[in-house]
């Protein structure tokens, strides 16, 4: 579909990458990765026709479309959501003018046998094919379908584009790029302003009904669940790999292995060869041998091993003062804007050391939470900070807060004190920082580059409370493994707020849900909270309506509490990260889910018949023995017999599905 030949970049002088040739096919979905500032970002512009290459060019065909969204963009302002959204059909409503036009003109005709007759009827017949692929007999339906799987809501539709924040406006552009449906989708960290439910979303979308696609992300589990091919930029050279991102990760291993073995191995042999030479080499006996050997090596053409980025990023926070063995006790806590309450009666409990992590979808209060925690805006109820605490604040906008006009070194330079201003080129340099890096302004950094910057700020004055809001954005995998790594080490107490369950996975002891309005507490770590909630992902827990009450699934009735403690699902039985095809865990998923809906109607019927035969034993008590109400209790007591088995039936069917799962 769209060939890419021999394609180079440089940047003032300094090629990015050179020689890069690949073909993007129509079912392709493709991951390109590479660490920061290796190019990812330029190969889109390019690929977008917003920028040219220094060397090879790009051929796409006429007719293709490509849709491209960036990291940071324009957005304008002039409109409503829905009416903005709208304008992703523009082209789709000029193709049926366009049919109808030929339409018309087919209907006066009548030069059935000529060639331009049989061209306006293929013309006809494309357009109809491709309207009717791009469903715009729907158009209404599908931006609403869209808009609500970005997590906007209803009552959104008609606010101004202006009142949304530009997390906000960016899902308002991914909107309007699905609905135009291209042919191919070039999407720059699209996960980055989205919450866990939305990401879910994006995922069947693009794996469901997209075409296709290149994208760049450090989300593991989102590349996985998309993509079905890896294309690396590595040092200046293109790698192609027809697999998804945790198999590209194994097989750029082995290559890396395999490439350093046949280096070994001629070394050795060019070592030998040297050694031949000069031990022989005064002697005439010797003299052809000698100079047969200079020849073999001048002939050597010399293995190249791919350039490892060996450069590390060592994340330590300074010892942390100690602090009270209460760092925060927040009791019925609420907080409300004007008529929509956010959440109330939250109750947190941290003590010193804690690590925690808030999860939910976005809007459910996560971030107003520690907003009250930083004293940013008010609530009601009670916070309590504890003794001597210092805390670290790193905010989802952080580094759109660093001064653009500064250059890198001059932005820790100016919060820099005491020795460690002798020592800042040193800290650059750790944060990956080269010296060319040094001088620019922060205008002209990448999205990565900008956080590791705002995270080097926060790291230069100790603090005993970190709180860290979606930390991980803009940071490449490796990165945040050792950001993982530096909060493990970090003595004091950590909140967390994030939908990155793989970060998530081992640094947290407790989980605290946002959902419904309430803040509920979950202990263990975060694959023991999915566990609990009997799902895989976090995106399925924003799938499930969440009542006050947290009833995911409805205690059973008291008649049925001993036999459903019996069934419920252990830790084990529930595997993360089987290796099941995404359709096949999709599938599986929907037969659980139907089972659990059996299970909890017949519990919810057994609770009612339960209530009403305790209200009617209550009444016989009291003498009120008439024959109606005598045959109303015969009838309740049948009744709950048939849901009884109706349960069990339910409850076996439940069981079989879950024991017969092609995870274990």
């Amino acid at each position: 579909m769209i060939s890419v030949n021999n394609l180079g970049v440089e940047f003032s002088a300094r090629p990015l990458f050179s020689d890069a040739s690949f073909i993007i096919n129509k079912s392709d979905r493709i991951a390109l990765v590479g660490k920061n500032g290796a190019g990812k970002s330029t190969m889109l512009k390019i690929l977008a026709g917003m920028q040219s290459p220094s060397a090879g060019n790009i051929t796409i065909p006429k007719d293709v479309t490509i849709g491209y969204l960036p990291q940071e963009m324009a957005t304008s302002d002039d409109t409503t959501l829905i009416n903005e959204t709208r304008k992703a059909f523009s082209a789709q409503i000029k193709r049926q003018e366009e049919l109808q036009v030929l339409i018309d003109q087919l209907s006066q005709r009548d030069d059935y046998e000529s060639e331009s007759y049989a061209k306006l009827l293929e013309k006809i017949e494309y357009l109809n094919e491709r309207i009717s692929m791009e469903g715009t007999d729907n158009m209404e339906a599908e931006t609403e379908r869209t808009l609500i799987g970005l997590g906007f809501k209803r009552e959104d539709f008609d606010r101004p584009t202006s009142e949304f924040s530009g997390g906000w406006r960016m899902r308002i552009e991914l909107a309007k790029l699905l609905l135009q449906f291209p042919d191919l989708l070039l999407l720059d960290e699209p996960t980055n302003h989205l919450d866990i439910e939305s990401i879910g979303w994006l995922e069947n979308f693009l794996a469901l009904k997209g075409n296709a696609v290149l994208l760049v992300s450090h989300d593991r589990a989102f590349l996985d669940n998309v993509t079905n091919r890896t294309i690396e930029i590595n040092c200046g050279k293109i790698y192609d790999y027809k697999v998804n991102y945790s198999k590209f990760v194994e097989l750029r291993q082995e290559r890396i292995a395999q490439q350093m073995r046949a280096y070994e191995n001629q070394q050795k042999q060019i070592a030998d060869i040297k050694d031949f030479i000069e031990r022989f080499r005064y002697k005439a006996t010797k003299a052809v041998q000698v100079q047969s050997r200079i020849k073999q090596l001048e002939k050597i053409v010399p293995i190249e091993v791919d350039e490892v980025d060996n450069t590390r990023l060592h994340l330590k926070f300074p010892p942390a003062p100690r602090s009270g063995d209460f760092p925060l006790i927040i009791e019925d806590l609420g907080k409300a804007y004007g008529d929509h309450q956010v959440f109330d009666h939250a109750d947190i409990t941290l003590r010193r050391g804690d690590k925690v992590a808030f999860v939910g979808k976005n809007g459910e209060g996560k971030s107003t939470l520690v907003k009250c925690i930083m004293g940013e805006i008010p609530y009601t109820g009670s916070l309590k900070i504890g003794h001597n605490i210092k805390i670290g604040y790193f905010a989802q906008n952080q580094a759109q807060l660093l001064d653009p006009e500064l250059t890198v070194f001059d932005t820790i330079d100016h919060v820099a004190v005491g020795d460690v201003r002798l020592k800042i080129r040193d800290l650059l340099g750790a944060f990956m920082f080269g010296q060319e890096d040094i001088d620019k302004k922060v205008k002209v950094l990448s999205g990565g580059e900008k956080t590791r910057l705002a995270m080097l700020k926060l790291l230069l004055e100790p603090v005993n409370f970190l709180i860290l809001d979606e930390p991980t954005n803009h940071l490449d995998m490796r990165t945040k493994d050792i950001l993982k790594d530096a909060i493990k080490g970090f003595d004091g107490t950590v909140i967390v707020v994030s939908h990155d369950r793989q970060f998530l996975d081992g640094l947290v002891d407790k989980v605290y849900e946002f959902g419904g309005g309430k803040v509920r507490e979950n202990l263990g770590g975060i694959y023991d909270f999915l566990r609990s909630k009997r799902i895989a992902e976090l995106s399925d827990l924003e799938k499930r309506p969440v009542d006050d009450n947290q009833k995911n699934v409805s205690p059973p009735p008291s008649s049925l509490r001993q036999a459903s403690d019996s069934t419920q699902v252990s830790g084990d039985e529930y595997k993360i990260g089987g290796k099941l095809s995404y359709a096949q865990q999709k599938e599986y998923e929907k037969l659980v889910r139907k089972a659990e809906r059996s299970v909890k109607a017949a519990e919810e019927e057994i609770s009612d018949l339960e209530a009403s035969i305790t209200e009617m034993e209550v009444r016989i008590a009291d003498g009120q023995c008439d024959s109606d109400l005598l045959g109303a209790y015969d009838d309740a007591q049948k009744k709950l017999e048939s849901v009884m088995e109706k349960w069990e039936k339910a409850s076996e069917e439940l069981e079989s599905i879950k024991t017969n799962n092609p995870q274990h």
